[in-house]
């Protein structure tokens, strides 16, 4: 089971790619997206934000594995995501988190707390745009791990 939890909703566009991917994925695996609300920062400061939304993060990533995106993290090619996403799929506890952070990135009590730390490149992009690419490329994982044309 994939868990995509995620900072915010898409809008306009980036929310018609989101839905095409996420509809895609879910016919490949076992797959669901939790959302919740992002904070505006006239709400305090930027640690104080993060800090709330890691709250109501906090209980969607409670017993599974966690993945942040992370412009720090690790960066896999489609091939190695793929091999990744094979083994979160058959290695206990089999239920695997991916955490996408709103526009002020995560608390550090979420990316601490992380089993790894994934990258989608060196540049900073939205966090929707983040959403669009990460599950775009999930979907292509699968696609490799069934020998698919998608990937050529």
């Amino acid at each position: 089971m994939i868990r995509l939890v995620v900072v915010g909703r898409p809008r306009g566009a980036l929310a018609d790619a989101a839905a095409e991917y996420e509809r895609r994925l879910g016919r490949a695996l076992r797959f669901e997206v939790v959302e919740v609300r992002e904070e505006a920062l006239q709400h305090g400061t930027a640690a104080e934000v993060l800090a709330r939304e890691a709250r109501r993060l906090g209980p969607h990533l409670d017993g599974w594995r966690r993945v942040v995106l992370d412009r720090t993290g690790a960066a896999l090619t489609s091939e190695d995501l793929a091999r990744q996403l094979a083994d979160w799929e058959e290695r206990p506890p089999q239920r695997t988190a991916l955490v996408v952070g709103g526009s002020h990135g995560l608390d550090p009590s979420i990316t601490a707390g992380a089993d790894l730390r994934l990258s989608l490149g060196a540049l900073t992009l939205p966090h929707q745009l983040a959403r669009v690419v990460l599950v775009e490329q999930l979907y292509r994982a699968t696609t490799i791990l069934r020998g698919e044309p998608y990937h050529r």
